[in-house]
């Protein structure tokens, strides 16, 4: 029950970090955004590790050190905190200023798909069957109904803010696959694995402050609130209920909450933002969303069952 709760958790808290960017934009830039909830969200898992303090035992079986020694795997978190958060966020935040954050949420949903191309042509820690890769192509196609070439003169600000998801998404996927190759072997408690994501993270965007930052704010309640939500709930807490559900039904169950996310997204921002959505939208984002279920081995082709591979996602 504590995993099913956290993995509810973790799809409203993310479903609705679009609508938290898209009402923070009112008063902050997009860059202040990406800064805050990085930051934000580095300071509650700094807390949280501190009060925890995890460690894993060596082969020894005595309690090794709180942080990781060796300066390889500092390097790794360093190139992992731009496709975690550095880029992603900027991507996205950056993005909502044209496009719906209801629209923002659907193109979240194509990371299992980015995870799969990732985690097969790039590092070659996964391999696809047929059926899986006919699921990566049947959601290739359900992001080209979305964009909705047809209706696209040039590269105006919504293509443009899509594109900025796509690319938000593509770095989820690097970030998946480059963990599994560098670092999941790596005896780090999940708590400091999730710190060291986002405090990495953190670093970087302080010393990117004086070009994210420093510009006029225009605060009021649902701004602050937004961006607080958007750090420790969204950037903070969230990472540790991820890690919780992932040791207790692995990565393909741990997965789903993609299915969750878009629901949640696009229900906030139908309902309280007052968005619309073409039909073109919700019919790529089915699309997509089948493709992720062909992509994980959870719906094949033909007659013959194909052995499961647990996803990167």
């Amino acid at each position: 029950m504590s995993a099913w709760l956290q993995f509810i958790a973790m799809g409203i808290v993310w479903g609705s970090s679009f609508l938290f960017m898209k009402v923070a934009l009112e008063g902050v830039s997009f860059g202040q955004v990406a800064w805050s909830r990085t930051v934000l969200g580095g300071i509650a898992l700094a807390v949280i590790v501190a009060v925890m303090r995890p460690r894993i035992a060596g082969a020894d079986g005595r309690p090794g050190p709180l942080l990781p020694r060796e300066p390889i795997v500092w390097l790794h978190f360093l190139v992992v905190s731009f496709t975690t958060c550095v880029i992603p966020y900027l991507c996205f935040a950056w993005a909502e200023q044209y496009v719906s954050s209801s629209l923002a949420s659907i193109y979240n949903a194509t990371t299992p798909i980015m995870t799969a191309l990732m985690a097969t042509l790039v590092f070659r820690v996964e391999r696809l069957g047929g059926s899986r890769w006919f699921g990566v192509g049947l959601g290739i196609l359900g992001v080209l109904v979305v964009i909705a070439p047809w209706q696209l003169a040039g590269l105006t600000g919504s293509l443009a803010g899509q594109l900025a998801c796509l690319v938000a998404t593509l770095c989820y996927g690097f970030t998946f696959g480059y963990q599994r190759r560098f670092l999941s072997h790596r005896p780090i408690a999940p708590a400091t694995f999730a710190f060291l994501s986002i405090g990495v993270s953190a670093v970087v965007m302080l010393l990117l402050t004086p070009w994210l930052a420093l510009e006029p704010v225009e605060l009021d309640w649902a701004v602050v609130g937004s961006l607080l939500a958007l750090g420790i709930l969204g950037t903070g807490l969230a990472y540790i209920w991820n890690i919780n559900v992932l040791r207790a039904w692995g990565p393909t169950g741990t997965s789903t909450v993609t299915y969750i996310t878009p629901v949640v997204g696009v229900a906030l921002g139908l309902l309280l933002l007052g968005e619309r959505l073409s039909w073109h939208e919700p019919a790529g984002a089915v699309l997509v969303l089948v493709g992720i279920l062909f992509a994980q081995g959870r719906l094949r082709l033909g007659r013959r069952r194909a052995p499961v591979e647990a996803s990167a996602g």
